[in-house]
């Protein structure tokens, strides 16, 4: 080999592909960032089985999907090397570890939650997610509101839904046709860099987009269908199989903004569990491998759970994370085997990517909505409901402040920001200091 060349990637087998996925699954904490990095050193720079402009043109194709994105680019990577059946072993196996702690760690949590000691390790994990949260509100909100246009976007977008209580996929259209139309009359209002080079002439691959299209949609409808004729439309199972199929579609900006619209829905409409169970639901998808996502199985869980019938709580708790973890993965498929070809394209898309950057400016507003809903959760036993014109906002009853949940906040933001500690370390410290408050 010559000076100064480099040598092509490599070609896995597949037995090779499902070790090196099943392996990245298990390792895969840190939430996305994490995740990214780790699949560059294993797939890029170790291996050398996907070249570095292949791996980043991936990497801001599947920003702009609804969904995690790091499951979808382990999901795009194994069908870069292996096709279908790779991409669907490299997806799977970076979901499953993560759904069979989740799952086991709900099981747990639906039969102790009433029990003392329980609640007072977990009054310290929901201080520990408050300070989690603020934690990627500032660092997303560094990162991505870099004009005044943006900023606004977000101001407006918190506004709406701690004020106005707007729909959360009505708050990401609005931005994003704001973005698309923005990124036609004027690139830098949204900070876009002009297209340096003109679309690829390539054919479009309209036949296999449509074919996996109808196919991705079948499976994902699937077991749906199966709730529909068994249980019909008054079960729980179909109002979650419904639900989370609607979020799915929208999940722009991570976890923590489809928290925010998780909290206005499950929380406050369908009554499957309160607020603090939210923010426990949160630290334990923290602490385990996979997308953070993965908190919407808890949720499905517990609302099946404590709906059961006619199955015994935990076979429908069971079943109910199930169903949920399918409606919300399955389409992380179906955009990657349908939209994957069209890479290329997509690069080139400036209204697209105008859209995709006002929404993620717009999800800055949508965690700060959801920090603040946790903090006055979290912090205070009673809120008040305060109308003022056509805004309405809960009011903190000071009276009503767990100075236990206040102190271990506190706690959980030093280690955070002053210490610089992972949270994996910060949550079971700050835990440790609910149980030992719990018994005051």
């Amino acid at each position: 080999m010559t000076a100064g060349t480099t040598s092509p990637p490599l070609a896995p087998t597949f037995p090779e592909l499902v070790r090196v996925s099943a392996r990245i699954g298990c390792l895969s904490f840190g939430g996305p960032v994490g995740q990214i990095a780790l699949m560059h050193r294993e797939f890029v720079e170790e291996l050398r089985w996907i070249e570095e402009d292949e791996y980043l043109h991936a990497l801001n194709f599947c920003h702009l999907l609804p969904g995690p994105e790091a499951q979808q680019l382990a999901t795009w990577i194994g069908w870069k090397l292996h096709g279908v059946k790779g991409g669907l072993v490299a997806g799977l196996l970076f979901v499953l570890p993560g759904a069979l702690t989740i799952l086991a760690l709900s099981v747990l949590y639906g039969f102790a939650a009433r029990l003392d000691w329980f609640a007072a390790l977990f009054l310290g994990i929901k201080a520990a997610v408050l300070a989690i949260i603020v934690q990627a509100l500032l660092r997303i909100a560094g990162r991505t509101l870099n004009t005044g246009l943006k900023r606004a976007i977000a101001a407006v977008a918190f506004l709406g839904l701690a004020a106005l209580a707007l729909p959360f996929p009505l708050v990401v259209l609005g931005a994003g046709v704001i973005g698309a139309v923005a990124a036609a009359l004027n690139p830098s209002l949204l900070a876009l860099k002009p297209m340096d080079k003109a679309p690829p002439t390539a054919p479009r691959p309209w036949g296999h987009t449509i074919r996996s299209v109808v196919i991705g949609a079948l499976v994902w409808a699937a077991p749906m269908v199966a709730v529909l004729v068994l249980l019909g439309r008054d079960h729980v199972l179909w109002d979650i199989g419904t639900f989370f199929s609607q979020l799915a579609v929208v999940t722009f900006g991570g976890a923590y903004a489809v928290l925010a619209y998780m909290a206005q829905q499950a929380v406050q409409d369908f009554g499957w569990l309160n607020a603090g169970e939210m923010a426990d639901g949160l630290g334990l998808a923290e602490t385990t491998p996979g997308p953070l996502i993965m908190v919407t199985q808890f949720v499905g869980y517990l609302a099946a759970f404590r709906a059961p019938e006619p199955f015994s709580p935990l076979l429908a708790g069971v079943i109910g994370a199930s169903l949920t973890t399918w409606v919300t993965f399955a389409p992380c498929f179906l955009w990657i085997f349908a939209l994957a070809p069209w890479i290329e394209r997509l690069e080139h898309a400036q209204r697209l990517k105008g859209a995709l950057g006002a929404v993620t400016a717009a999800i800055v507003g949508v965690i700060g909505s959801l920090a603040l809903w946790f903090a006055l959760h979290v912090l205070f036993k009673e809120l008040d409901r305060v109308a003022v014109g056509p805004m309405a906002l809960d009011v903190p009853v000071l009276a009503s402040l767990d100075w236990r949940a206040a102190l271990l906040a506190v706690l959980a933001a030093v280690l955070i920001f002053t210490a610089r500690w992972s949270v994996l370390r910060v949550l079971p410290v700050v835990a440790l200091g609910g149980l030992v408050l719990g018994t005051l």
